[in-house]
């Protein structure tokens, strides 16, 4: 299961281990289990620190192993095989359970051990998701951390039963004492606001006596990252207000046009970014909304305001709040979001294994995702608003030699059927004839562009009638001494690499603007006198 190379690299880093690491598997006589027991198996002899305890009942979800050390109160579960993207968080676990330190800080590390109260999680996830894995690592952290914490990490595959009760339709799910805790992407620090009601006012009593700064980014993903990166080199106090940090990036799947970087993922590049940022004495306050922006007055101060009552002042501002998914806003659509509605395939997709679905959007997203699904689910129909499809010449040519592909052009989704539980079908509209047209589906998978996180600014920054922030070549807005870059920006193209020279075009601009409003108003005449 794991080669030879795989293997050298994991002995590597299982010398990390300060402390025996005690598995117990429950298995049956499944093929699945018998995968599992190669994978432990291949694992003790990687480290003798790892012992195996194999037992064959129904008493725990099967296959299932735990995890935990001699002495150490531990309740950390995988309920599956944790391969593909959960790769990384079986190595992360057994590393932690071992006794070497988390790279999460201190102060999140105590904020860990100090909740109160008895926390029992299930996270259901899927092996193409790359959101699960930060949910599960998160949630791994904090079982080793605090005893009264407990973790079951389950995969979806193998326990249709489960998923089929809990009417899962979209990973990851997070489960908290029996009811759904959450949905989607969340990291330790979101987990733990969540859970400790008091965090938030603390955060923001914190954050409203920081010194104002030289340039403060609003937004983490690339252009901020860049940005900040660019602001921080030149020396100046550097600050990075961010809702998450990496922003859209992390729920992309495949990057291959980031250039010199032959093939990469989302969630890998938002974690490169963001140790690349740390490596620079820049100020990263996460989990923080804006609100507002207003504009300098006399004391030259730009602020902008959080959605958790702070606010924060500097000398000029970077806007690079990037994107979001766009919805169909048809009925329908938010009373079935995550119970059939879903905006990542690669995520969500395996949960449809075998079922009818629907892919709205004919652009290369769209298409893309129509080509994935094909392989897992019976039937596709793709709906396209145009009368033709939008996506590269090769991609359709991919699309229309599959078998269980149906395509539909002209076609105008009009609401989300369901039956009160799930997604049942959907009506759409023959825009050439004008009928409308019910299809039977179990799950949609919308596709369709990106909006601007730019709502908070109307009536403050000057937009475009999509919304989008009017900037200049330099990145100047309508306000002075605010900056804007990335996919919230009126640049044309929405594509990382852009984003990247955007956010740095920003920095340069911002800093340049420093340099010439902090020249005192008498050294122009002192040197007309000269």
């Amino acid at each position: 299961m794991l080669d030879a190379n795989l293997q050298s690299q994991l002995k590597t880093y299982l010398e990390r281990v300060t402390r025996p690491i005690q598995i117990t598997a429950h298995v049956d006589d499944g093929a699945k289990s018998q995968e599992m027991l190669e994978l432990l198996n291949t694992l003790t002899t990687l480290s003798a620190q790892i012992s195996l305890d194999v037992r064959r009942d129904s008493s725990e979800r099967t296959p299932s192993f735990a995890l935990t050390t001699p002495g150490q109160d531990i309740h950390l579960v995988f309920a599956g095989l944790p391969m593909g993207h959960e790769f990384t968080s079986l190595v992360l676990a057994l590393l932690q359970v071992g006794g070497h330190p988390s790279k999460a800080t201190a102060e999140l590390i105590e904020q860990v051990r100090n909740l109160e109260g008895e926390y029992r999680f299930e996270t259901y996830f899927s092996l193409s998701c790359q959101n699960c894995p930060d949910v599960v690592q998160a949630l791994n952290l904090a079982a080793v951390l605090n005893p009264r914490i407990q973790h079951v990490a389950i995969d979806g595959g193998l326990f249709p039963a489960e998923v089929e009760a809990r009417q899962i339709m979209s990973v990851p799910t997070v489960y908290l004492n029996g009811e759904v805790f959450d949905q989607g992407r969340m990291t330790l620090e979101q987990i733990v606001a969540k859970l400790d009601t008091g965090a938030a006012k603390r955060d923001a009593e914190k954050l409203s006596t920081k010194a104002p700064f030289d340039v403060l980014v609003v937004g983490g993903g690339p252009a901020g990252a860049a940005a900040a990166i660019y602001a921080a080199r030149k020396g100046i106090r550097t600050g990075v207000a961010a809702e998450r940090f990496g922003g859209q990036v992390l729920d992309t799947m495949a990057i291959e046009n980031f250039i010199s970087v032959k093939e990469t993922e989302g969630p890998k590049l938002a974690a490169a970014l963001e140790q690349h940022v740390r490596e620079y004495e820049v100020d990263i306050m996460n989990l923080q909304r804006a609100t507002a922006l207003v504009p300098a007055g006399d004391d030259g101060l730009v602020e902008i305001k959080l959605e958790n009552g702070a606010s924060l002042k500097s000398r000029s501002v970077i806007l690079s709040t990037g994107a979001r998914w766009r919805q169909m806003n048809v009925p329908g659509e938010d009373q079935y979001r995550n119970k059939g509605v879903a905006y990542c395939p690669h995520c969500d997709g395996p949960l449809f294994k075998g079922k009818h679905v629907a892919v709205i959007g004919g652009g290369n997203s769209g298409v893309e995702a129509a080509i994935d699904l094909a392989g897992l689910v019976t039937h596709v129909t793709l709906l396209e608003f145009d009368d033709k499809l939008r996506a590269d010449e090769v991609l359709q040519k991919k699309l229309r030699s599959l078998g269980n592909v149906t395509i539909i052009t002209s076609a105008l989704t009009q609401e989300v059927l369901g039956d009160g539980q799930k997604v049942t079908g959907l009506v759409y509209q023959d825009r050439v004839g004008g009928d409308s047209h019910r299809v039977e589906l179990e799950g949609i998978f919308v596709q369709i562009g990106l909006l601007p996180n730019t709502e908070w600014l109307k009536d403050t920054v000057a937009l475009s009638p999509r919304g989008e922030i009017l900037i200049d070549d330099r990145g100047q807005t309508s306000v002075p001494g605010v900056f804007a870059a990335g996919d919230c920006t009126t640049v044309p193209y929405k594509q990382i690499v852009i984003a990247m020279g955007a956010g740095s075009t920003a920095a340069l601009s911002a800093f340049d603007h420093l340099i010439r409003t902090s020249v005192p108003k008498s050294s122009g005449a002192v040197a007309e006198a000269a």
